[in-house]
């Protein structure tokens, strides 16, 4: 008998990883929407959907998602449209009797000075950064439900929360798009124009921690496919989501010199100290998922090898 599983958001970076490692599995249906199928923010629709389906397990991927100016300039958006995705899809589920869900969340979540690295017990210690605190805010509240569910009807509502991800299907859109995106794209243009420079923001010294979405889709899985005694083992009834990560950083320096080589770009950086830096340092503590027998296997330059790849072969949908 196969089991029914629905990767909500499986257009998107992290669920269509989700589905390229599901997919081979013979074990498996996968059920699949896409927006335009199934508005997953309608109440009404979404409890339709999981009554016809006779779904198994969930995973969560489906997320409003932006930069600073998208979450700046749409807070009511993004905290609207997430709060209901999560809220529909996890109350659905719990009646149509699915016990397994997998809710993938955000680093954000940790408060604005948390220690570093930030372990899972940082949540709801501080204030959150404020450019995307009501995303942020959405996001704590998905793990909330799953917690909540699990305590009041013993579901197995399971939490996850990736570090900055990178890989196939990343926006890599000039307005809007993340750093790694960003710059492979402008590294790119800078070759083909055969520019003697490309101009950096800040100084380079922030340190970030980067996790390709093959390597996020596999932890998924892995955690999702724990047994229960496991998982209760090593977490906690009100404290049970996972951080996913690296456990390693760099620089923004040293990423950005590592985009030139992968890309090809014989020009000179040149950093431009008058833009921000942000945050000296943003790393997640992954002592939890390494306890539970899971690392990450792909290295930054390799994974980047791999992004920049993808962008070449889907360019086209990226024009300006």
């Amino acid at each position: 008998m196969k089991k029914k599983i629905f990767v909500a958001g499986h257009l998107g970076m992290v669920g269509s990883a989700i589905v390229r490692q599901l997919q081979p599995q013979e074990n498996v249906e996968l059920i699949l929407r896409s927006r335009k199928t199934l508005d997953l923010t309608n109440q009404h629709a979404v409890s339709e959907f999981f009554q016809s389906e006779k779904i198994d397990q969930v995973y969560l991927a489906a997320a409003k998602v932006g930069g600073i100016i998208a979450n700046n300039t749409y807070p009511a958006d993004f905290i609207y449209e997430n709060l209901m995705i999560e809220a529909n899809i996890i109350h659905a589920a719990h009646l149509n009797n699915v016990q397994k869900l997998l809710f993938l969340g955000s680093s954000c979540i940790y408060p604005k000075l948390a220690a570093q690295p930030m372990a899972e017990n940082a949540l709801l210690t501080g204030t959150l950064e404020p450019t995307n605190e009501p995303y942020a805010i959405a996001k704590i509240a998905g793990i909330k439900l799953c917690e909540s569910y699990n305590r009041q009807y013993g579901r197995d509502y399971r939490s996850v929360m990736p570090t900055n991800l990178y890989g196939p299907n990343d926006n890599f859109h000039p307005n809007n798009s993340h750093v790694i995106p960003a710059l492979l794209r402008r590294f790119h243009e800078a070759k083909l124009a055969g520019a003697a420079e490309v101009v950096a923001w800040g100084s380079g010294s922030p340190m970030r921690e980067f996790l390709h979405v093959d390597d996020m889709a596999a932890a998924s899985i892995f955690v999702m496919q724990l047994d229960s005694a496991t998982y209760e083992a090593n977490t906690q009834p009100m404290l049970s989501h996972i951080n996913v990560g690296t456990g390693v950083d760099c620089t923004i320096k040293q990423l950005t010199e590592t985009v030139a080589k992968v890309v090809g770009f014989k020009g000179s950086i040149v950093w431009d100290t008058s833009k921000p830096d942000g945050a000296p340092r943003k790393l997640m503590n992954v002592d939890r998922l390494k306890a539970l027998g899971w690392q990450y296997s792909i290295e930054l330059e390799t994974g980047l090898r791999n992004a920049y790849q993808w962008f070449l072969e889907n360019q086209d949908n990226f024009r300006a």
